[in-house]
């Protein structure tokens, strides 16, 4: 193998190991941008591109992700045809992923090929990571490799943050929305004494929300007012064979929401139904990796993270805080035995500790019955998994690649649990890649701490002992490059199948005054089926649509049901020109959300219903025009054009002092239209 791509490919397994894949096999990325005597060969990168290995997955790159606001790593899958983002209810801002039809406690959250944002995390994490930082993301379906882990049961998000290494410079970022939001990023980094193999970077981000929008009348705040300082120090040493990533990291938010006003319908003695979370969260990490043999690109790495997240909240007058400590360390060694043979063995170590707090404020004004009762008033949980993994992979040119892996952990709660996962790759012709996966998946739930918004309900909430989950997954996909009028049409089929024998739910069925957050007893399932296609029109211009269809259901009350909040179907479609100077780009978006169910209703006094069975298919419409200057670009979009909002997203607001109050029956938009602008400014090397 080539020094220098050898070279490449380790540095790029501190970063992830799918770029360490592509950097061994994907010759043309060397090319790009280099100067080669009196000739400059320059290409254009796609902004999503297909993993070369064999799991399933796609690549994102700043092209794509630039293709929308992008605020933050939440709102990178606009016109991503597998993930959803939704909001989990209509008070506190909290937003979840879903991938393969299933929420995204089941998809393992890697920063830079490190396992991040659990438990507490989960609920706002996805605002934890400011779209301007981010260098690519890497999204893969099923089960992944196992060097990261017993836990992706649906699939892996792995985001690339911009390198200390990179071209020298900085970039600044400011955004505000018609929304009342205002934005400021930066990412800046230094070669000491302009050394490329000592660098330092640092990453800045202020938001601040200050509108207070009620659009649908109900007297709640649409969205939160949240205020982030968010700041990241990244550090980069290279030698011959060795190389260092360490940094650290530290956030503040404080999120606001709730009743804007008394209105009419409350009682001029009630205290208005208020909302604030406090965050606090401190992380660190550092990466090691020493080359010790060039001729099968034998390496070592030591990597490892430790956070502290704490939080504070209270909703209404019930109150929660939550201390959770974090520590992650692996340690791996890799080896081509020949180029067709690889290696890789590795010992990992998770320890999670949450202690936790729940309790009632006194409140004047408000019922005297609401003293809702929680199992847990002064709660410490505590979990140390050592493990041991191996994989090999067997590779035939560019035909062939059969992974298969294996995961050994010890629990000191759940005891001893072991991990198979296989994935195979095959190309029998230039036009088709076949890819085939199968595995287990696991996963300690923190159900408080990973649910903590369901607080914001009148009802009752219940929290079981819980299990831990597993599943298997099982995986097949077509990928087509199909030649037409002298253009490429990418054509990609998948099918998957999640099957659990424990899972975590949470129950809004069985009784319409209580949450409960509870083991299943029955089956649970998820069958998804997707669809899509691209293809280059014209210089410039791409069109991209897709389909996709959920059957998941699972058992509640002894019935087996399909999950409440979950769309049957969704259709995507997204137009994308830019100019043949690049000057001008325009992006834009049409998303079909198909309808579901909505949790069983109960009868009210007068004989109706709380509220419909199942909810109908929306649409939504996003728009996007940038036009890129030397030093820097401007963009200018909206969101939600459509101005698609679901109807009384929180049931029962006349009263949320009631057990009838209940705003985390969310489906859909709860804001409508939204304009935005932009501005984004290259100083330094980075033209």
């Amino acid at each position: 193998m080539n020094k220098k791509l050898q070279i490449l490919g380790f540095v790029s397994l501190l970063v992830s190991p799918v770029l360490a894949q592509e950097a061994a096999t994907d010759t043309t990325a060397m090319l790009e941008n280099q100067q080669l005597d009196n000739v400059m060969v320059s290409a254009r990168k796609a902004g999503v591109r297909r993993m070369a290995g064999a799991v399933n997955g796609q690549q994102m790159f700043r092209e794509e992700l630039f293709k929308a606001a992008c605020c933050n790593l939440g709102e990178s899958f606009v016109n991503n045809a597998s993930v959803d983002v939704n909001y989990s209810d209509a008070t506190t801002g909290a937003k979840q992923i879903k991938l393969l039809g299933l929420s995204g406690t089941y998809v393992q959250m890697l920063t830079e090929n490190l396992p991040n944002f659990r438990g507490a995390a989960m609920p706002y994490g996805l605002g934890y990571v400011p779209g301007s930082w981010m260098k690519s993301l890497q999204v893969s379906k099923g089960n992944s490799s196992v060097k990261n882990g017993y836990e992706a049961m649906t699939g892996q998000i792995n985001v690339e943050y911009v390198k200390p290494e990179d071209e020298k410079g900085a970039t600044v970022n400011l955004y505000g929305s018609t929304m009342g939001k205002f934005e400021a990023n930066v990412d800046a980094n230094h070669h000491i004494n302009g050394n490329k193999n000592l660098s330092t970077e640092i990453l800045g981000h202020f938001e601040n929300s200050w509108g207070k929008h009620d659009g649908n009348g109900d007297g709640f705040q649409d969205d939160p007012q949240v205020r982030q300082y968010n700041f990241q120090n990244r550090w980069y040493w290279q030698t011959r064979n060795y190389v260092l990533h360490a940094g650290i990291g530290v956030l503040k938010e404080d999120r606001m929401s709730g009743q804007t006003a008394h209105s009419h319908h409350l009682s001029p003695t009630a205290e208005p139904f208020r909302i604030n979370i406090g965050t606090e969260r401190y992380e660190a990490y550092v990466k090691n990796a020493y080359l010790f043999n060039d001729n099968h690109g034998s390496n070592i790495a030591l990597m490892g993270t430790v956070s502290m997240h704490k939080q504070n909240a209270a909703f209404g007058i019930k109150q929660y805080g939550v201390n959770e400590k974090n520590a992650y360390a692996s340690l791996m060694y890799e080896t081509n035995f020949t180029p067709s043979h690889n290696l890789s063995v590795g010992l990992s170590l998770n320890h999670d500790y949450l202690h936790q707090g729940t309790a009632l404020a006194n409140v004047p004004g408000t019922a005297s019955d609401y003293g809702n009762v929680y199992p847990m008033a002064n709660n410490v949980e505590s979990e140390t998994t050592p493990g041991a993994y191996a994989q090999y992979t067997y590779t035939i040119g560019s035909r062939f690649t059969a992974m298969a892996g294996i995961r050994i952990d010890h629990s000191n709660v759940y005891g001893t649990f072991v991990t198979p996962r296989f994935h195979v790759k095959w190309t029998p012709a230039d036009f088709l890649t076949v890819r085939l996966s199968a595995g287990k998946g696991y996963r300690s739930p923190h159900a408080l701490a990973e649910n903590n918004f369901l607080m914001a309900s009148g009802r009752k909430l219940i929290v079981d002992r819980m299990e831990q989950e597993r599943a298997w997954n099982y995986g097949a996909n077509l990928a087509f490059l199909i030649p037409i009028m002298n253009k490429t049409l990418k054509l990609n089929a998948e099918y998957y199948y999640t099957d659990f024998s424990r899972q975590m739910i949470v129950d809004y069925d069985t009784n319409p005054t209580e949450l409960r957050i509870t083991n299943l007893k029955g089956k649970s399932y998820s069958h998804t089926f997707q669809v899509d296609a691209s293809y280059p029109f014209f210089k410039g211009f791409e069109l991209t649509a897709a389909y996709r269809n959920n059957l998941v259901k699972a058992t509640f009350n002894g019935q087996l049901m399909w999950k409440p909040l979950q769309s049957r179907y969704k259709g995507l479609l997204t137009a994308s020109y830019k100019s043949p100077l690049g000057l001008w780009q325009f992006d834009a978006t049409f998303a079909l959300n198909g309808g579901g169910r909505m949790p069983t209703p109960y009868s009210l006094a007068n004989g109706g219903l709380s509220w419909a069975r199942d909810y109908s298919a929306y649409g939504q419409v996003n728009a996007q025009i940038t036009r890129t200057f030397r030093h820097f670009s401007v963009y200018v979009g909206g969101e939600n054009l459509t101005n698609y909002k679901q109807k009384n997203p929180i049931i029962g607001y006349h009263d949320p002092w009631s057990t009838g109050f209940e705003p985390t029956m969310v489906y859909g938009p709860v804001t409508g239209a939204m304009g935005y602008v932009g501005v984004r400014i290259n100083l330094g090397d980075r033209l």
